[in-house]
C-alpha cells in the first residue's frame, strides 16, 4: 500500500481534490470528518472538551463559534484541544487502514500535514494549491470569513510556496475542473506503476 496525504492551505480546493480521488476508487480518510464525527451529537470527545473548555457543547455537540473563541489566537489553549483532539483522530485513522489493508492506494487528507508533523507518516505528499487572490476569494466567500479571520489562519499554515516545494505532486485547483481531475489521475496512475501494477 502506498500511503498519499492530501494537503493545501485553506481554500485551495482541497476536499475536490480528495473527492476526486474517492471518485476513482481510492479509499479517502478525511480528518476534519472525523473530528467533526468525534465533536457532533454523541461525540466520544465532547466530555472531555466540555471539561476543559467549559460551556463549548450541548445537545448538538461542540458549539464551534464558543470553542473557536475559547481556543482562536490562545496557542495553550489550542495545544490543550489538539491534545485531546489528536489522539483519538488517530485511533480513526488506525481503523481505517485495518479496513482498507488491501487497497493499494489511500489518501490522508490532512489539512495540516506539515503543521502537525503528518508528512513523516506516509509515503507520497499531494499538495493542493491556487494564485493567493483565488484561495483569498473562495475563503471571504464563506460565511463568517472576514479579511482578519483568514490572515490569522494563514499566519498558523505553512505557507503554500513550502508546501509546494515539499510535494511529491501538485494540484492546481486554480484552472478548468477537468485538468484538476486529470492531474489527479495522473498521480493515481503513477503511483501504481510505481506498485508495478
Amino acid at each position: 500500500m502506498i500511503t498519499i496525504g492530501l494537503t493545501g492551505s485553506i481554500g485551495m480546493g482541497k476536499s475536490t481534490v480528495a473527492a476526486m480521488f474517492a471518485d476513482q476508487g481510492v479509499p479517502v480518510f478525511d480528518a476534519d470528518a472525523a473530528v467533526h464525527r468525534l465533536q457532533g451529537p454523541g461525540g466520544a470527545l465532547i466530555p472531555a472538551i466540555e471539561a476543559a473548555f467549559p460551556g463549548t457543547t450541548g445537545p448538538d455537540g461542540v458549539d464551534r463559534a464558543r470553542l473557536g473563541a475559547a481556543v482562536f489566537g490562545n496557542d495553550a489553549a489550542m495545544q490543550r484541544l489538539e491534545a485531546i483532539v489528536h489522539p483519538a483522530v488517530g485511533a480513526e485513522r488506525a481503523a481505517f487502514l485495518e479496513a482498507n489493508a488491501v487497497a493499494p492506494l489511500v489518501v490522508f487528507d490532512i489539512p495540516l500535514l506539515f503543521e502537525t508533523g503528518g508528512e513523516q507518516r506516509v509515503d507520497k505528499i499531494v499538495v493542493v494549491s491556487a494564485a493567493h487572490d483565488v484561495q483569498r476569494d473562495r475563503v471571504l466567500a464563506r460565511p463568517g470569513q472576514s479579511p482578519d479571520r483568514f490572515a490569522a489562519i494563514l499566519a498558523r499554515q505553512t505557507p503554500d510556496s513550502e508546501k509546494r516545494a515539499r510535494a511529491d505532486f501538485v494540484i492546481a485547483t486554480d484552472v478548468p475542473i477537468e485538468e484538476t481531475r486529470s492531474a489527479v489521475d495522473a498521480v493515481i496512475a503513477c503511483l501504481l506503476r510505481s506498485r508495478g501494477e
